[in-house]
C-alpha cells in the first residue's frame, strides 16, 4: 500500500526527530563509545506481533541526521503485517545503529501503535456508510505524525489544528450570543475556511442547518435522536461525537453518509513490540 505523505506531515518530522535525538543523546552516547569507532554492523528490525505498518519516514530521518547508516525497507506504511514480520535491513557505523536505535523504535512503535487501532477501527465499519475520523487528542508534539499514521490505519483526518478549520462548539456559541451569530462571525471572517458547529439538540441542529455550514457535529445524540436527524434533510456533512462507539456504528440510519469522530484513534495507543537485533 503506498500513503502519500501530506504536506503538514513533511514539514514536522525533522524537527520531531532533530527534538528526540538531543533529549536522548545530550553529551553523547557513552554506552556507543565502548565499540570501536570503526566498527561496520548489519541489524534488522522485526515486530512480535500482527501490526500495521506506519513510521519509516521518522526512522529514516533518525539515521539520516546521525549519519552513516543506510537502511532498505522491506515494507511500506500501511501494509498489514504478520508478527515476526521483518520491517527492514539496516547497515553501516555500528556505533550510530545503536545510538538511533531507540529513538527509531520510539517512533516505529507509537506510530504502528496508533495505524493499528485505525485499522481495527475502519474495519469495523467496512460494510457501513460511516467514516471514522480523528481527533486533537493526540501526544503532544505528535500531531501530525499521530494524524498520518490514522491515515495508514484507514481512517480519516479531523481539523489538523486550531488553525485550518472553524470548530464552533457550545462555548464559543455562548461567547458569540448563538449559534447563527458564530456561524455569521466565522463566515465573514475566513470564508475560505471549513465551518463545523457542534450541536446538542435537535433544536440547536435545525437552526444550523438553515446556515448550511460544512459540517454539523451531533454531540451526545441518542440513537432516536440521530433518527430524528437523518429525516431533516440536513445538507452538511453529520458527525457524531460521544455516545456512540465504532462498536455500535451500524446502529446508525442507512439512509446516509456519516462521520464518527473518536479520539481513541490518538490517544488510547498501545506500542507495538518491537526488536532491533544486530546480525553481523
Amino acid at each position: 500500500m503506498t500513503i502519500t505523505l501530506p504536506d503538514y506531515v513533511r514539514d514536522d518530522i525533522q524537527r520531531n526527530v532533530s527534538f528526540a535525538l538531543e533529549e536522548d543523546i545530550r553529551s553523547g552516547d557513552i554506552t556507543a563509545q565502548l565499540i570501536d569507532a570503526d566498527s561496520e554492523s548489519t541489524a534488522t528490525i522485526i515486530t512480535r506481533e500482527d501490526a500495521v505498518m506506519c513510521g519509516i519516514p521518522w526512522a529514516d530521518e533518525v539515521f539520516r541526521q546521525l549519519g552513516n547508516v543506510q537502511i532498505e525497507w522491506h515494507v511500506e506504511d500501511g501494509d498489514r503485517l504478520a508478527a515476526e514480520t521483518t520491517l527492514c535491513t539496516l547497515n553501516g557505523n555500528t556505533r550510530q545503529i545503536l545510538t538511533g536505535e531507540r529513538t527509531a523504535l520510539n517512533f516505529l512503535q507509537t506510530l504502528m501503535g496508533t495505524a493499528t487501532t485505525a485499522r481495527r477501527y475502519a474495519d469495523a465499519v467496512e460494510d457501513t456508510r460511516v467514516t471514522i475520523l480523528d481527533t486533537r487528542k493526540t501526544l503532544p508534539g505528535l500531531r501530525a505524525a499521530q494524524k498520518y499514521a490514522v491515515l495508514c490505519g484507514g481512517c480519516q483526518n479531523h481539523r489538523i489544528g486550531l488553525y485550518d478549520a472553524f470548530l464552533i462548539k457550545e462555548n464559543h456559541v455562548a461567547a458569540c450570543g448563538g449559534i447563527t451569530a458564530a456561524i455569521e462571525r466565522a463566515r465573514a471572517m475566513a470564508p475560505e475556511k471549513k465551518i463545523i458547529v457542534e450541536v446538542e439538540t435537535l433544536e440547536e441542529l435545525e437552526e444550523a442547518a438553515e446556515l448550511k455550514p460544512d459540517q454539523i457535529m451531533l454531540d451526545n445524540f441518542s440513537v432516536d435522536m440521530l433518527n430524528a436527524a437523518a429525516e431533516m434533510g440536513v445538507e452538511s456533512a453529520l458527525e457524531v461525537s460521544g455516545n456512540l462507539t465504532v462498536e455500535n456504528a451500524a446502529s446508525l440510519p442507512a439512509t446516509q453518509d456519516w462521520f464518527l469522530s473518536s479520539g481513541a484513534l490518538t490517544k488510547h495507543v498501545q506500542a507495538m513490540d518491537l526488536s532491533l537485533r544486530l546480525t553481523s
